[in-house]
């Protein structure tokens, strides 16, 4: 009994050649170094310590036996090395050996790595406009990302890869020669970007991309870029984990997504997703970083790309992404559905309010429930059959259309159902998400600095944490104020440049204007038209909080070009404005 105990608990203190030292059970993974998954693998010590410790008996831990001085060789320890293709779990190295015999034969391989040479790498030099100071730019910087060739010798990357661009290059895998490249499309909604290359030569040996249908979930994707400005290309691989309508954080949009578990780095925007077939099934353009989750990307899909690229052909310009410019509440409580008149076998959603400046607001009201968009019915909580097992936001249905496209709506009112024909527009916001590009517009009068408000101005003033930060009423307004007209803007005292004319002002800053001598200000354009044109002797502004401020006209318009002067202020007011 005691031998037995003795022969399960003890090992013999050094291997033998007849008993080697063992590791544990082998698995696809003990061999796989790369970015995937380099967490999962021990390193190597700890991998000597999981073989000490993987037979021990349960109870107090024993000590580690001494090795004697010269102990039988170990069989060397596995060594990360850099990875070409990651391929079904099988990491094949950039040396010799079996890595190189693995290279040729690697079915998957051999039909991605010709598409990987239509991956570039794009150069840009961005000059930003100074949202606080609206007659400034910001001091220019350089950024790196990726890009790839598709037909008709274009190149595909993210919008804000040339965001507020000055000078865009791109560069083919292998070259040393950086190519002008134009700029011709930019969809800020569903971040992505189009670019051409005049110079022929670029055009040479190299083949366009060809897009692939949308992966289903599990389905294996490998992402190419040039992360963290490496000037060599690197390949990253993963898996769909989800299919899902997600937010676009550049156009604060959202529209369909890919979320992926391949590493998605800095540098990586732009680059193409290919499947196990070699072809394009998305872009790379952001990642989750949250102390909670890891190697969580973002891959945008096929049916977003085809849109843009369709939408640029067909228009020669990008138009945008339709939206329903309602919002609309769940119908999952069966008192609220009964009260609302619906049968037990209708369901939608209810519509809470309508867009005054969308075309549908001439034919859909409040507590109208939508039933179904384009005959596809519509469920409680808002979703549509997508493909088999899945369900999907109904948006998804309506970013498939492009705008000035007509689109049927069946809707439930007063318990009798109703069927429109809405034509789809772009949406617009009363604090729109970003200014396409252009320069922010202002308007300076006896040293008070108007402009309007916008997502990049409020993160100018108040920080990447502006909807913390902000004061409640902008924030109130940017969640939840709609437009009353089209050419409505929020427009605010942003500062005032001190000056002996506006002594005691000094302290107001981004306050809402509201009326100029009783006539409200409608957008920034009016409020210029209406100082210039002003034969009363006074400036009245009514401010935000009940607050006015009122200076004589005649002395504020002297006073202004001494301001201009003093502050080096080219103009009292934006180019567009004076257009």
């Amino acid at each position: 009994m005691g031998d037995t105990k003795r022969k399960r608990g003890r090992k013999p203190k050094n291997p033998t050649p007849s008993q080697p030292l063992q590791s544990p059970p082998s698995s696809p993974l003990d061999d796989v170094f790369s970015l995937s998954n380099v967490e999962i693998i021990p390193s190597t010590s700890s991998a000597v310590e999981i073989t000490t410790t993987a037979s021990r008996p349960r109870g107090r831990p024993k000590k580690l036996p001494k090795l004697p001085d010269n102990p039988d060789p170990l069989p060397p320890p596995p060594i990360l090395s850099p990875c070409r293709h990651v391929s079904n779990g099988t990491a094949i190295g950039l040396g010799g050996g079996s890595g190189g015999g693995e290279l040729a034969v690697d079915p998957i391989g051999a039909r991605v790595v010709p598409a990987m040479d239509a991956v570039v790498k794009v150069f840009c030099v961005h000059t930003e406009p100074n949202f606080s100071l609206p007659w400034q730019r910001k001091r220019q910087y350089s950024s790196s990302s990726s890009g790839f060739v598709i037909s008709r010798r274009r190149v595909l990357t993210n919008a804000h890869s040339v965001e507020h661009y000055t000078q865009v290059k791109v560069k083919k895998r292998g070259s040393d020669t950086k190519y002008l490249a134009t700029v011709l499309s930019i969809g800020t909604e569903c971040d992505i970007a189009m670019l051409t290359v005049n110079d022929d030569e670029f055009w040479k040996g190299v083949s366009p991309v060809e897009f692939g249908e949308l992966p289903a979930l599990q389905d294996a994707v490998t992402v190419v870029g040039y992360p963290i400005g490496g000037d060599t290309i690197s390949v990253t691989s993963g898996v769909v984990s989800r299919i899902e309508i997600l937010s676009y954080v550049h156009g604060s949009t959202e529209l369909l997504g890919l979320q992926i578990d391949a590493a998605i780095n800095s540098g990586n925007s732009g680059g193409p997703a290919f499947n196990d077939k070699g072809n394009c099934v998305g872009i790379a353009f952001q990642s989750l970083k949250h102390e909670d989750a890891e190697n969580i990307g973002y891959v945008i899909p096929t049916p977003v790309i085809q849109h843009f690229i369709q939408d640029y052909e067909k228009n020669e310009a990008y138009t945008g992404f339709p939206i329903l410019g309602i919002e609309w509440q769940k119908m999952e409580n069966p008192d609220l559905r009964k009260a609302m008149g619906m049968k037990p076998e209708q369901k939608g959603v209810r519509i809470r309010r309508v867009d005054p400046t969308a075309p549908e607001s001439g034919v859909l009201k409040s507590s109208d429930i939508v039933l179904s968009f384009d005959g596809v019915d519509i469920a409680n909580d808002g979703t549509v059959p997508f493909r088999h097992g899945e369900r999907i936001g109904f948006s998804y249905l309506v970013s498939q259309k492009y705008a000035g496209d007509s689109s049927a709506i069946k809707v439930l009112r007063s318990s009798a159902i109703l069927n429109f024909n809405i034509k789809l527009t772009s949406h617009r916001r009363l604090i729109p998400a970003h200014n396409k590009g252009r320069p922010p517009s202002y308007y300076i009068i006896a040293g008070f600095v108007f402009t309007t408000v916008s997502v990049p101005y409020l993160r100018s003033e108040y920080g990447k944490d502006y909807e913390y930060e902000a004061p409640v009423k902008l924030l109130d307004k940017l969640l939840h104020s709609m437009p009353q007209s089209p050419d409505e803007q929020l427009v605010v005292v942003s500062q005032v440049l001190v000056s002996d004319i506006n002594i005691g002002y000094e302290d107001i800053v981004n306050t809402q204007v509201l009326a100029l001598n009783g006539k409200p200000v409608k957008n920034l354009r009016r409020l210029a038209e209406m100082v210039e044109n002003c034969d009363d002797e006074f400036l009245k502004f009514d401010l935000e909080y009940e607050q006015i401020v009122v200076l004589r006209t005649k002395t504020a318009k002297a006073a202004t070009p001494d301001i201009l002067a003093t502050h080096c202020i080219p103009s009292a007011m934006s180019v567009d404005l004076k257009a």
